[in-house]
């Protein structure tokens, strides 16, 4: 979420109005709305900021740090993201190694002894953030209806995903709208589609029509050459298409999907 989205959804969280938050932070109604929308022409200093996280309850540098990363230039922030994600999984796997340990007769780790052990088995492998997709837009789990995707391929984006083992630099995620392809993807479920990666009958697809809509639906080449598209939901029915009819059709590689409200 943008610093603006996080501000509202912990406001409403707590119950306070725009109002509230406003007198508390000495800031006019119209800025705080604008800062909440992403429409405020001048960013909140660093004053309103740590007013708004004493009024809101974040921890002490919560919303400065999230203002001072999203005015950090994009690919400053994707190599400070990547160079985290690596901290993050060496941690773990510094973790699992202490755990397998043999230990030293004074109750030591012996690590030369892991270390020896990982280069005889040539288990010592390259750590991998994964791969930073663009969340481009929203696809229609429906019936096919125009949809803005920034110009793809995509290139700039408001909000970001990040895919381990994702080797399309192509690769580009859109958010579920709708119900038809319930019970596997609910409304709001972000999506990773890759456009490299060849389908396969009855994968998960994003398709372009030939008259610039899309949808998503399972695919399924039927026996006389035609495409057919089929809703998860029972209550919607498939749809039958020419070949020519469809100018891309790309798999669904990841899943990314709200398990509980935080």
């Amino acid at each position: 979420m943008s610093l603006g989205e996080i501000i509202r959804t912990k406001r409403e969280k707590l119950s306070l109005t725009q109002d509230q938050v406003a007198d508390q932070a000495g800031i006019s109604k119209p800025y705080l709305s604008n800062i909440e929308t992403g429409r405020a022409k001048n960013p909140p200093t660093d004053g309103i900021l740590s007013s708004l996280e004493s009024i809101l309850g974040f921890g002490q540098g919560e919303l400065l740090h999230i203002a001072h990363l999203a005015r950090t230039p994009l690919d400053v922030r994707e190599s400070h993201e990547s160079l985290e994600a690596q901290v993050q999984k060496l941690r773990g796997v510094l973790k699992e190694l202490f755990a397998k340990a043999p230990k030293k007769e004074n109750g030591g780790i012996d690590l030369d002894s892991i270390a020896s052990e990982l280069q005889e088995k040539k288990e010592i492998q390259k750590l991998s953030p994964g791969s930073i997709v663009p969340v481009i837009n929203r696809v229609s789990a429906g019936y096919p209806q125009i949809f803005t995707d920034l110009d793809y391929p995509p290139s700039v984006a408001d909000e970001y995903v990040r895919c381990p083992d994702l080797h399309d630099n192509q690769a580009f995620a859109a958010r579920v709208v709708g119900d038809s392809m319930e019970p596997n993807y609910r409304e709001g479920d972000i999506v990773v589609f890759s456009p490299n990666t060849e389908p396969r009958n009855t994968d998960d697809c994003f398709v372009r029509f030939a008259s610039d809509g899309t949808t998503f639906k399972r695919f399924y080449l039927d026996s006389d050459d035609q495409i057919r598209l089929q809703p998860l939901n029972n209550k919607y029915p498939a749809q039958t298409y020419k070949r020519e009819d469809i100018t891309g059709l790309w798999p669904a590689v990841y899943k990314i999907e709200r398990l509980r409200d935080t």
